[in-house]
């Protein structure tokens, strides 16, 4: 057979039943499933682990170094596969960034169908992956690869900090101020793109925002006016809001109108392009969800629409709020805004109200 008369390779995200960070198991089920694990002996140098629902483990090594450790893959959400392996690196390192970590290295994980994809595509998702490692000057040092039936990519990340500076999600307090490092809307935007919805801006927009790295993260783990940090993923920001909230036994209130969102998101989800993942979020928690009234469906997803390489999520004294926002400009994170505030709750009641 000639190279001209084998198939054409399939669109990648043709070979995912959900991509990028709409692929992560529904709230409601992963916390039955962890259930048991709560029961697990817990040694005194594991600073964070499963029992604040935080974006990697802390370990710590000395009074002066923590290790942070995480592990994050999922199935194509663009076609184009250096593209594919960029997002799914910079996610990745993400939950470093949002410990407050800085990352020293990656280890591949990789699941293909080698017989559905040639190895050219296949090393091209690898060299988008290594080129995100590089931009944050860590090597991939190693991995581990499978014949899988779903294309499936991402990075075990390491990194170190203080110990001193570590962030949890649960460490807001009341009054703090909410501040949101990224523009919403990229579930949206990737259902659009699989159903060909998505013009040439929309995607670049897209593009633009999933390999963007969270590197204000260690320098707003330092500032004394940041209490708690984490990023927003597969759960979306109310489901990482509620997160925060659970964690500190508090009130997280978003003001909606002040959330920035990607553009035309809103109105490509009021046309229909919602993912599943969306539905499921709001299945898992919208019992702990205050809506205002009136409150309309387009809002509603983009509200638990699940973000692939989002954005920070930053709880801050109100004194803090300007040098929060300073350091994310000097990122280039030109959409952070202040989204919100945290308030006291009663015992039992922790919660989220959309105002």
């Amino acid at each position: 057979m000639t190279a001209a008369d084998k198939p054409a390779e399939p669109r990648l995200t043709s070979l995912s039943h959900g991509g990028g960070c709409g692929c992560k198991i529904a709230p409601g089920l992963l916390s039955e499933i962890l259930k048991s694990t709560s029961a697990m002996p817990v040694p005194k140098e594991l600073l964070v682990g499963f029992a604040t629902a935080d974006d990697a483990a802390v370990y710590q090594l000395n009074d002066e170094q923590a290790l942070v450790a995480t592990t994050d893959f999922f199935m194509p959400i663009v076609d184009d596969p250096f593209e594919f392996g960029r997002i799914a690196a910079t996610n990745a390192l993400s939950d470093v960034y949002a410990m407050g970590g800085r990352p020293i290295l990656a280890l591949a994980l990789v699941g293909m169908p080698i017989k559905v994809l040639s190895t050219q595509t296949i090393a091209r998702i690898l060299e988008g992956g290594a080129s995100v490692c590089r931009a944050a000057g860590i090597p991939v040092a190693g991995g581990h690869t499978i014949d899988s039936v779903e294309a499936i990519y991402g990075l075990v990340a390491l990194g170190l900090v203080h110990p001193a500076r570590v962030k949890r999600n649960a460490d807001a307090r009341p009054g703090d101020m909410l501040v949101l490092g990224k523009p919403l809307g990229v579930g949206v935007m990737s259902a659009a793109l699989k159903r060909d919805a998505l013009g040439d801006a929309g995607y670049a927009q897209m593009i633009a925002t999933t390999t963007q790295l969270n590197t204000p993260g260690p320098e707003l783990a330092g500032l004394p006016g940041v209490h708690a940090l984490t990023d927003v993923t597969g759960f979306g920001l109310a489901g990482h809001a509620l997160e925060i909230a659970r964690g500190a036994q508090c009130e997280v209130r978003i003001a909606w109108a002040a959330v920035p969102l990607l553009a035309g998101v809103r109105e490509l989800a009021a046309a229909g392009f919602v993912t599943g993942a969306s539905r499921s979020n709001w299945t898992g928690y919208g019992a702990e969800v205050a809506l205002p009234e009136g409150f309309a469906a387009p809002d509603q997803a983009l509200l638990t629409d699940p973000q692939t390489s989002g954005g920070l999520l930053v709880t801050c004294a109100p004194a803090a709020v300007a040098e929060v926002l300073a350091v994310f400009r000097r990122h280039g994170f030109e959409a952070a805004k202040v989204i919100g505030t945290v308030a006291a709750a009663a015992p039992g009641r922790a919660g989220l109200a959309v105002v």
